[in-house]
């Protein structure tokens, strides 16, 4: 009797050991999940956000010496967040576009509204703030990051939506 309950009790210590380490491993994918294939997240942490801005005040205006409005504040509080300097490329959005496909660019700004044409190329974030249009209808801003990034992705919806108001 005494053999068989000690048996038994290892075999529940060694089931409990295996279903720790089951939930450990877990615990690490989890922490890798949402992932960046091509790690712009950790590329860009510490070092440079290059970011495309295409003009369209108030959210992006280009008229001065650097790019300014709310957009690019946003923008650089995001990249202050991360500890990483901003290279700014100003163009119009086709073109922004395709640098970020190209892998050219790690951010796409400059008043983009959710009904944008660009989601087969670029992952918008989810919308952030709400707009008026002339015709008195209201849009959603959204913000262009390259496809399957999410890492990246989540970090800066994180941001977005801790600072937006």
């Amino acid at each position: 009797m005494w053999a068989s309950r000690s048996a038994s009790g290892r075999a529940v210590r060694l089931g409990a050991l295996a279903m720790s380490a089951s939930l450990l491993a877990g615990c690490a994918l989890i922490e890798a999940i949402p992932a960046d294939p091509d790690g712009t997240l950790e590329t860009v942490s510490g070092s440079v956000l290059e970011v495309g801005v295409s003009p369209n005040p108030p959210f992006t205006d280009v008229s001065g010496d650097a790019p300014e409005g709310t957009e690019v504040t946003l923008v650089e509080s995001f990249a202050a967040s991360i500890d990483a300097e901003i290279s700014w490329t100003v163009a119009g959005e086709e073109e922004l576009v395709q640098q970020l496909t190209n892998g050219e660019l790690d951010l796409v700004i400059g008043g983009i509204t959710d009904q944008t044409p660009w989601v087969t190329h670029a992952a918008p974030t989810r919308a952030y703030a709400d707009t008026e249009e002339a015709d008195g209808s209201t849009t959603k801003l959204v913000m262009l990051t390259p496809m399957g990034e999410n890492a990246f992705l989540a970090a800066l919806e994180r941001h977005l939506d801790e600072v937006s108001p």
